[in-house]
C-alpha cells in the first residue's frame, strides 16, 4: 500500500489550504460552548460554506485520500469540525448512502451536507447500553406505520436535532440480534420527550429521550424489517472506523501544544516527561497510518469500514487519555481550571473507553473476527 500523496493529491490540498485562508475570517464568533442552539447555528452555517464550495461530500463521495487531506488542513487552519452535525455527517448519513433506498438517499442525504437538517442516535438505552442487543425500544406495526415506545439515553444532540438514527425491536420474539430494526425517526413527532443530560464538564450534548407511541412511516425503514442489527454494525463501522479521524489530527497539534508549554515552563526538563511525550508522537503517527490503511482498505474493496475500525478504536481511546493525563503534568493547576478548554477534554477522554463501544467489546471484536479465538462465555 502507497501512503504517499500523488501530485493531484497535493494539488487539492494546495486549492483547499487557499480556500481555507479567505473563508475562516468570514466566520462569526464562536458561540458559548453551552449554547447549543448556537452552536447549532454556527455548524450548520459551516456546513453550508463547505457545500456551497464542493467540500460537503468529502466525507462521503471523495477518495479516502482526499478526506485524508482535508482533515489535515482543516484542523491545520483552526477550522471548525462537524460539531452538532456529525451524527448525520459521521453515522447515518453513511449508512443511508450504503443501505438507503433511492429515494431515502434523495429525500435525507442533501439535507444533511447542506446543513439544513440535524441527527441525532437513539441507540443506547437505561438497561442496553455496551449489550446494545438487549434493547426493549418497541414499534408495533400499524399499517403504514410504526408505533413506538420505548427509552433511550445518551443520545446525542437530540435537543436541537430534527431526525433520530433509531433502533427498536419489531419482533419481540427473535433472538436478540435479530428482530430489531432501524428506523429514521421525525424529532418533532408528537410523543417524543427531550430531556437533557448534564455531564462532568458542564455540558448539555447528551440527552434523555422518552418515545410514547410514537408513529414512525415504515418508509423510514432503513434496511429490511428485523435486520437492523447488521444495518447497525454498518453504522458502527463508520462510527468506529472513520468518525474519529479528525479528532486524531487534533491530538496530534494538541501534542505539540503541549511540548511548546513545556519548554516554556521548564517541565521539559523532565526525562520522563519527555519521554512520555515521546511516545504519545509514536502512537498518534502510528494511529494515523492505521486510519490511511483502514481507509484505503475501504477504498480498494469498494465496502464499508472493517474490523480495523475496532483495532484503531481501541486504541486511540486509551492513547487520548493519555494525551490528557501528560498534559496534566505538563499544566499543572492550569490543567484543573474549569474555564480552560484542557479540562473539559480531560474529562471527556474518560468517555472515550466506553462510548462507541467499549474497550471489553473491542476486544472481543478483535478476538473474534480478527484472531480467530472462541466466543467468550
Amino acid at each position: 500500500m502507497d501512503l504517499t500523496y500523488t501530485e493531484e493529491e497535493e494539488d487539492f490540498r494546495a486549492r483547499l489550504r487557499e480556500w481555507l485562508a479567505l473563508s475562516l475570517p468570514k466566520l462569526p464568533a464562536k458561540p458559548d460552548p453551552l449554547d447549543w442552539p448556537g452552536r447549532r447555528a454556527y455548524d450548520t452555517g459551516w456546513q453550508r460554506m463547505l457545500y456551497d464550495a464542493g467540500y460537503a461530500d468529502v466525507h462521503w463521495e471523495a477518495a479516502p485520500t482526499q478526506r485524508l487531506i482535508f482533515l489535515e488542513e482543516t484542523e491545520r487552519a483552526g477550522a471548525p469540525y462537524v460539531g452538532a452535525n456529525f451524527v448525520g455527517l459521521l453515522h447515518a448519513g453513511p449508512t443511508i448512502a450504503a443501505e438507503g433506498t433511492a429515494e431515502q438517499r434523495g429525500r435525507w442525504l442533501d439535507p444533511i451536507l447542506r446543513g439544513d437538517e440535524i441527527w441525532c442516535q437513539g441507540f443506547s438505552e437505561p438497561d442496553a447500553g455496551s449489550d446494545l442487543a438487549s434493547l426493549r425500544t418497541k414499534a408495533v406495526r400499524d399499517g403504514d406505520a410504526y408505533v413506538v415506545t420505548g427509552a433511550k439515553i445518551w443520545t446525542s444532540h437530540a435537543e436541537v436535532a430534527d431526525w433520530c438514527e433509531l433502533l427498536v425491536r419489531t419482533d419481540p420474539d427473535a433472538p436478540r440480534h435479530r428482530g430489531i430494526s432501524w428506523l429514521a425517526m421525525p424529532m418533532d413527532a408528537p410523543g417524543v420527550t427531550v430531556r437533557p443530560l448534564r455531564t462532568l464538564a458542564g455540558s448539555a450534548e447528551f440527552a434523555e429521550m422518552f418515545l410514547d407511541e410514537v408513529r414512525v412511516p415504515v418508509a423510514n425503514r432503513v434496511g429490511a424489517e428485523n435486520d437492523g442489527w447488521r444495518v447497525t454494525m454498518v453504522t458502527l463501522s463508520f462510527e468506529r472506523g472513520t468518525a474519529f479521524v479528525g479528532e486524531v489530527v487534533a491530538c496530534r497539534r494538541t501534542l505539540g501544544e503541549l511540548a511548546a508549554a513545556a519548554r516554556e515552563n521548564g517541565t521539559w526538563d523532565d526525562p520522563l516527561l519527555r519521554r512520555g511525550l515521546g511516545r504519545l508522537h509514536a502512537e498518534f503517527s502510528a494511529l494515523w497510518r492505521l486510519i490511511q490503511w483502514n481507509v484505503s482498505e475501504s477504498q480498494q474493496t469498494g465496502s464499508v469500514p472493517g474490523v480495523g475500525g475496532s483495532v484503531f478504536k481501541l486504541r486511540y481511546s486509551h492513547a487520548r487519555q493519555q494525551l490528557y493525563e501528560t498534559a496534566a503534568g505538563v499544566l499543572g493547576p492550569d490543567a484543573f481550571d474549569l474555564d480552560r478548554q484542557w479540562t473539559a477534554n480531560r474529562l471527556s477522554s474518560l468517555s472515550y473507553t466506553i462510548a462507541a463501544g467499549t474497550s471489553q467489546i473491542q476486544q472481543n471484536i478483535v478476538a473474534e473476527r480478527i484472531l480467530g479465538l472462541p466466543k467468550g462465555r
